[in-house]
């Protein structure tokens, strides 16, 4: 029978919520999940939606886990709820937790994340904010370690925006011991609050910001990208796009790297921006693996956090 300890933390809110034998345990529960090895029963817990932005992976996948765990889900959607007339977190949370097992959370600002952990009774999960998005890193570095055995020796390039995606593949990378490189332009580099909070937890650990796409693709074993404008930043697409030239993941840049390269995105794509369609279908192109890899990561992180 396998053990399914308790977490460090009740709430998943950042990548740093797991130390390192955390993240692997929950990697190895979700390889059983996939493989169909393993089957566990949470028929009576009930998980509680609040996505304050749009989604089709991140809410699918995580309705389809509760549902293999035989769990059920309600989506509360803010526009039909008292949620969007105004009502203060403190109450909401607090009753929710009385309603729900867990709460799944995705909104704009880091600190409306926060303020519901703080008043919630049950663990509070991070499904995407501004700041972070530590489901699709798990799902990530799973479908790395899937692609490559093991995560010994991998250099992650992330190409683009230093936005919550990139945030949490350096905090990952670092508890995981994987040297990340970020290649964005000026300007548009991660938050240094991540890049601080990184370095304290591996002294030792690599990581690169540059604006030097070329030097920080060659040798990678994995190139990453994401859109250029994460929503809520629609009015300055037309700037990005200026200002992102040469940081499109082409053929040109994939024969940089690694013979055996792969790619990800985490989608939704904009083909022809950030990523062209070629290397999406291309062999090394890992893209729709990551995405299958969110809803057994999170029926990981979900058995967890309710065992």
């Amino acid at each position: 029978m396998l053990k399914l300890p308790k977490l460090g933390k009740s709430c998943f809110l950042s990548s740093s919520d797991l130390s390192q034998s955390e993240m692997r345990h929950l990697f190895e529960i979700a390889k059983r999940f996939k493989n169909d090895e393993l089957n566990l029963n949470f028929n009576n817990k009930v998980l509680g939606l609040i996505f304050d932005k749009a989604s089709t992976r991140t809410r699918v996948s995580f309705q389809v886990a509760m549902s293999k765990l035989g769990g059920s889900t309600i989506d509360l959607n803010p526009s039909t709820s008292q949620i969007g007339r105004g009502e203060e977190i403190k109450d909401t949370s607090r009753v929710l937790s009385r309603y729900c097992d867990v709460l799944a959370i995705r909104t704009f600002k880091h600190s409306v994340l926060d303020e519901y952990a703080k008043w919630s009774s049950r663990p509070v999960i991070n499904a995407l904010t501004d700041l972070e998005h530590p489901c699709q890193a798990l799902a990530d570095f799973l479908t790395i370690e899937e692609s490559f055995g093991s995560l010994e020796n991998i250099i992650l390039t992330f190409v683009g925006d230093g936005n919550n995606v990139a945030n949490s593949l350096i905090i990952s990378g670092a508890i995981l011991g994987v040297e990340v490189r970020i290649a964005c332009p000026k300007g548009y580099e991660p938050d240094y609050s991540i890049i601080k909070k990184a370095k304290e937890i591996n002294q030792g650990g690599i990581l690169t910001i540059t604006d030097d796409v070329q030097s920080a693709v060659e040798g990678a074993n994995v190139l990453y990208t994401d859109v250029w404008s994460s929503m809520g930043e629609e009015n300055d697409k037309r700037n990005k796009e200026k200002q992102f030239v040469g940081f499109t993941i082409d053929q040109n840049l994939l024969s940089l790297a690694q013979q055996n390269a792969i790619v990800l995105h985490c989608l939704p794509a904009y083909r022809g921006k950030e990523i062209t369609d070629e290397v999406i279908e291309s062999p090394n192109s890992k893209i729709f693996d990551q995405a299958e890899n969110r809803m057994h990561a999170q029926q990981a992180l979900l058995s967890l956090l309710l065992s």
